[in-house]
């Protein structure tokens, strides 16, 4: 498993921002959109499935609470993935570098295989990507 792979981060479950820092919020009224753009030198990404127990977090008050239990903030979460009947993720998860969930290639009905479909990546080097999941299997991201 290459160094870029193990600290690759695909969201099965949240996405966090943690800290406080500067950051920018767009609202756009009109299309109901929020954005958020965060900045890698000084906020943390996280993706969260479960706790130090082995819970399943499920909703985001769960993460905010879990992550008060350990002194940090939460400032921004988004539901970013899809799961299983069994609430296990569906496709690739990696949480602090360790690969619990393959990236899926397979062929499939449901919105998860709608194409194309794609990969959350951050590098070693805080630069943060999107790739189609060809592209990132075929680059041994």
């Amino acid at each position: 498993m290459s160094a870029l792979k193990k600290t690759v981060g695909f969201s099965i479950f949240f996405l966090l921002i943690a800290g406080i820092v500067s950051f920018s919020i767009k609202i756009r009224q009109d299309d109901k959109i929020l954005s958020y753009t965060a900045d890698l030198r000084k906020q943390d990404i996280g993706f969260y499935w479960k706790d130090d127990n082995g819970e399943i977090l499920k909703s985001i008050q769960n993460l905010k609470s879990y992550l008060e239990r350990k002194n940090r903030t939460l400032v921004f979460a988004s539901n970013g993935g899809m799961y299983k009947k069994d609430n296990t993720p569906q496709g690739l998860f990696i949480q602090n570098q360790k690969e619990l969930f393959s990236l899926d290639t397979k062929a499939g009905s449901g919105n998860f295989y709608l194409q194309p479909n794609g990969v959350f990546y951050v590098t070693n080097d805080k630069s943060a990507g999107i790739s189609t999941t060809a592209n990132f299997k075929n680059k041994n991201v």
